[in-house]
């Protein structure tokens, strides 16, 4: 027999949600229901469907996806080169739906970096590897006094160093290689301390030894320097490296590959062990992976069993004989 809520039910329930933490209340980044949609010649096109994610303070993670996923699209909303449609999207505190012309400007120069594919978008041709990296300094005004420029030009070799270019800084761009450019550019992104570092497809024009390299650095950053980053890539070993990468799907986030170390009791060897999760959104709505559902041939609705401690999903099998 079924019974409708009585008034008190309902109070206590509400009175539970206002009670709850608010929806990643203690990440540094919260993208919660995103939606993006660009209308061209009339035609609309959602390219975020009501995305979730988080990524808590000091995490090295990737986000993978095919073209049009709309992987791009949340790097440029979260590096404040975008503005979302709906929902909400809040970085280091700050609200990246509402946020003022003027305060975005201080959003890029201050609170996150970003490092492109293209390495002629990272640096200006015509500065050396250090006088690049020290630009962004510049511009965000902390270079004005003989004492800080000293500060900063320490900051420039320090930074140069811990990413193992520092006899690249008197070199201007094409006298650097792929790898070394790309280096400067993480420096440059570096530079004025961001709660966050975004890379979109940072290895994608280097060679595979090249790319550990660069993505060395990536670790180097966020190990001694604790800077949080999110690399886009379609390279998967670049993917493999990281604790947690993050699928996205037709605009929302997919599915999630966690990795831990594990060391064997017997011989002391250490693996790596990474589990596949399926994402469930606020409304309950996940995507299996497109994987598995071909596999069995899943289409249009699935067969659900709650069990004690775990949901059965089934190919639907409603119209056999």
């Amino acid at each position: 027999m079924t019974t409708n809520p009585t008034l008190n039910d309902l109070t206590h329930r509400a009175a539970q949600d206002r009670d709850r933490p608010a929806y990643g209340h203690d990440a540094l980044i919260t993208c919660d229901r995103l939606v993006r949609i660009f209308t061209t010649d009339g035609v609309e096109v959602q390219a975020l469907q009501g995305l979730d994610l988080l990524v808590r303070e000091g995490e090295l993670m990737a986000l993978v996806g095919a073209s049009g996923s709309g992987k791009s699209t949340l790097m440029n909303i979260l590096a404040g080169l975008d503005t979302p449609t709906a929902g909400a999207a809040r970085v280091a505190g700050r609200d990246l739906l509402t946020m003022a012309a003027k305060d975005r400007l201080a959003y890029r120069r201050e609170v996150v970096g970003f490092v492109w594919q293209q390495t002629s978008r990272n640096l200006l041709p015509y500065l050396t590897a250090a006088q690049n990296a020290a630009l962004p300094m510049q511009l965000a005004g902390r270079t004005r006094t003989p004492r800080s420029r000293r500060a900063h030009t320490g900051r420039v070799l320090e930074l140069l160093d811990l990413l193992e270019i520092a006899d690249c800084r008197d070199r201007r761009p094409h006298q650097m290689s792929g790898g070394q450019q790309q280096r400067a550019a993480i420096a440059v992104a570096l530079a004025n301390n961001p709660a966050i570092l975004l890379a979109d497809e940072p290895t994608g024009e280097l060679d595979s030894h090249t790319a550990e390299q660069v993505f060395a650095a990536f670790r180097t950053a966020n190990d001694q320097l604790g800077t949080t980053i999110v690399i886009v890539t379609h390279d998967q070993a670049v993917a493999g490296e990281v604790r947690r990468t993050v699928a996205i799907r037709d605009g929302r986030t997919s599915t999630e590959v966690l990795r831990r170390s594990e060391v064997d009791a017997a011989t002391g060897h250490e693996t790596v062990v990474a589990r596949e999760y399926a994402m469930l959104d606020r409304a309950g709505r996940l995507q299996l992976p497109a994987d598995y559902t071909r596999a069995l041939g899943m289409r249009d609705r699935v067969a659900l069993q709650l069990e004690a401690d775990h949901i059965g999903v089934w190919p639907d099998d409603s119209e056999r004989g």
